[in-house]
């Protein structure tokens, strides 16, 4: 067992999550078999070059992914994560753009790939002065409608072929972190998966996922063969009893 406390002060526990970790609320994966890959290809709907090509396709792609956040609820596995709060000092960095770690309660989540409740600006995008966030009734982009600069609003997504804006403040936490969690992802996409090299050697680490997912880094890792809420919840019971 993980002891939670580190002098007076509390662990820092370290989630990395993927798009495993919302599939049990029933968010589809891109990947899987019938994922949304094989309904989109990846270069008309999350690439810049897919949105210069056909603005209204993405528009009404993103507009439907919104709309799919209106029905879907937190899982057992993201309200856990939440409850951790309470016995560790907790980061949440996810692959995923839904809001279900905030809705369940998790005060600290860093959105490597974007946010789908938020919009922002075509033209510069990461700037914070345009990046706002859209209410449920506002789930509906139109082309036509402007960011404040006067260009299009467009998701709020890192597009592959993209920078990742937030990957520098992942590594920082990373580089803190006292037990690093990894949850519902293939570690395929980068540099995400490439996060887990910058957590120092003699931290533990724990992944969930009932695939087998290669890890190619010193560490020791504890590999957990269940979905994410059933995995997380074993994890729970130890380091909380």
């Amino acid at each position: 067992m993980d002891s939670i406390r580190k002098g007076k002060e509390m662990r820092h526990l370290v989630v990395l999550t993927g798009a495993g970790m919302s599939a049990e609320s029933g968010i589809s994966t891109f990947r899987d078999a019938g994922g949304l890959w094989d309904k989109y290809p990846v270069e008309q709907v999350a690439t810049p070059e897919g949105y210069a090509a056909n603005p209204q396709l993405v528009t009404d792609f993103y507009n439907e992914r919104r709309k799919q956040l209106l029905d879907v609820t937190p899982n057992r596995g993201h309200e856990l994560i939440a409850e951790l709060e309470k016995h560790f000092k907790v980061t949440v960095i996810t692959q995923n753009v839904d809001n279900l770690h905030e809705r369940a309660g998790s005060s600290n989540v860093i959105h490597l790939h974007g946010e789908l409740t938020k919009v922002t600006s075509s033209w510069q995008p990461n700037h914070l002065q345009y990046i706002r966030e859209l209410r449920p009734e506002e789930y509906e982009v139109k082309i036509g409608d402007k960011a404040a600069d006067g260009s299009q609003l467009r998701p709020f997504i890192v597009w592959f072929g993209e920078a990742v804006p937030m990957i520098e403040t992942a590594i920082e936490y990373c580089q803190e972190a006292d037990i690093f969690l990894i949850v519902g992802t293939s570690l395929n996409v980068y540099p995400a998966a490439g996060l887990i090299h910058y957590v120092p050697n003699q931290v533990p680490v724990y992944l969930i996922d009932p695939k087998d997912v290669p890890v190619t880094s010193g560490h020791r890792v504890t590999f957990i063969q269940k979905g994410a809420s059933e995995g997380i919840q074993d994890l729970f019971n130890m380091w909380t009893d």
